[in-house]
């Protein structure tokens, strides 16, 4: 979750198309040194470039774009489209307008696949709870706080001596780079906090190389670490897509 394409498409497409931020910029801002491709964009019958792909969204009315971070159990935000569904599954992460959804597939570290999905004929999804970013704020203080504790009595730091040292660390503020001008301070703040706890998940849940973990321990420690890694999920949805009132 420290980098997600999904969240950078919605994030800096939506500001184009509302006019707060101009095309190249946010070309470049999606692009840098990566090959972005689009397939199955509505009435185009092979690969576009994703700078393509957007003026195209543009073309179909699209306004704004979200970013819907799914996991079993929790698909809100998805159009009810069996296909869709399953790859946004897969990848973790989609993108979701009006018209169209795309879900990006990772080829390597320089090339990104988008598969774009038509949503003519979709059922209507009911309006969004856009997530308050005080609240989801407040949902990671407490996640904090929780899942510090018991990671302390289930003596994680004999797992993986990195993680006490990045969670004592987390009252410093951190700005996300890399939104466009102007975005909502806090919501930098956020997902700055949001990218640094989900390098703490993937410390905690990775078991370091020697150490003695039981069946029962590994467990005791997802049931710990699962309400923080939804508040980091809910914090990241509502900091990429806040937008100005």
């Amino acid at each position: 979750m420290h980098d997600i394409a999904a969240g950078r498409v919605a994030v800096w497409a939506t500001a184009w198309l509302t006019g707060r931020a101009s095309y190249d910029a946010a070309l470049d801002a999606l692009l840098g040194d990566t090959a972005h491709r689009v397939v199955g964009l509505p009435d185009t019958e092979e690969a576009v470039p994703l700078g393509w792909a957007l003026s195209a969204l543009r073309g179909l009315g699209e306004r704004r774009l979200r970013l819907v971070l799914p996991v079993p159990g929790d698909v809100r935000g998805l159009p009810p489209v069996p296909a869709l569904v399953a790859a946004a599954l897969e990848s973790g992460q989609a993108v979701v307008g009006d018209r169209v959804a795309l879900v990006p597939e990772e080829l390597g570290p320089e090339a990104v696949s988008w598969t774009a999905f038509d949503l003519a004929g979709a059922p209507p999804l009911p309006p969004p709870v856009e997530g308050n970013l005080r609240a989801v704020s407040g949902e990671l203080d407490l996640a904090v706080g929780d899942a510090a504790r018991t990671l302390v009595s289930l003596d994680l730091a004999r797992w993986n001596p990195e993680v006490p040292g990045l969670l004592a660390g987390l009252a410093k503020t951190t700005r996300a780079p890399g939104l466009p001008d102007g975005h909502e301070p806090l919501a930098l703040s956020v997902l700055g906090r949001a990218q640094r706890l989900s390098r703490v998940l993937d410390l905690a849940m990775a078991d370091a190389p020697g150490a003695a973990v039981t069946h029962q321990q590994a467990a005791a420690r997802d049931d710990a670490l699962r309400p923080l890694a939804d508040a980091v999920r809910h914090a990241t949805v509502a900091s990429y897509n806040w937008v100005p009132r």
